[in-house]
């Protein structure tokens, strides 16, 4: 009777463990590149004219600065060579040289607002992007996951991640499971008229530019004599 009971559990048991198997859907497998469908999205593209336009306008601001800081130092470099002249007085070269010691220091402070702006500016870009970044890849996986539903997909791979090793997550695939150009032509699907055109051969967007263009000009002046 006790070999009876235990061989009534272990029936259950082995049962309950294949109902719960049979209860997991099939695994069927599609394949996505999301650095393709981030990078030609029409919001990515409107996104990285923005950010090329504000770029410019801050490089353009910088070359003002620039262009006043050269300014600077061409004064600095009269008023330097005025306190060595031997035909000024004593008088004359001191009042020279003080002069020249405070275009100096309105020369350090160009640089310091030069560098100050560029940074800002640069953290800015770089917010924005991470900010539009997150948000777009979020809104572009939902719309994954719809495509991926209705072809009945129940496992979705991103081939565009490379790994600790540089290489893709995603060695090889057929390209039967690849429903890359399915979750584009959906994207599209609610394209402005308006909107940016995809470029023939894309450039990198913005978020393979890294730091904006904006450098901080070399306004150095010469040794003081």
């Amino acid at each position: 009777m006790k070999n009876t009971i235990h061989s009534l559990v272990a029936a259950a048991a082995f049962g309950a463990l294949t109902l719960g198997a049979s209860a997991q859907p099939a695994i069927k497998l599609a394949v996505v590149d999301m650095a393709k469908l981030y990078d030609n999205h029409y919001k990515t593209l409107e996104q990285n004219a923005k950010l090329q336009a504000d770029d410019q306008k801050a490089q353009e601001e910088v070359d003002k600065m620039n262009k006043e800081g050269n300014s600077l130092v061409e004064e600095y470099k009269a008023l330097n060579d005025q306190s060595t002249n031997p035909t000024l007085t004593a008088d004359a070269k001191a009042k020279a040289q003080n002069d020249a010691q405070r275009k100096l220091e309105a020369i350090q402070q160009k640089k310091n607002e030069i560098g100050t702006f560029v940074q800002n500016t640069r953290n800015s870009i770089q917010q924005r992007l991470q900010t539009f970044r997150s948000l777009m890849l979020e809104e572009i996986s939902k719309v994954v996951a719809d495509v991926a539903k209705k072809k009945g997909a129940t496992l979705v791979l991103d081939k565009s991640g490379p790994t600790f090793i540089g290489i893709s997550n995603l060695v090889y695939a057929d390209a039967a499971y690849e429903i890359t150009d399915d979750i584009a032509a959906e994207i599209n699907k609610g394209r402005p008229a308006s909107a940016t055109p995809a470029p023939s051969a894309p450039t990198p967007p913005a978020s393979a530019k890294g730091s904006p263009s904006v450098t901080v000009p070399g306004l150095t002046p010469p040794a003081k004599k």
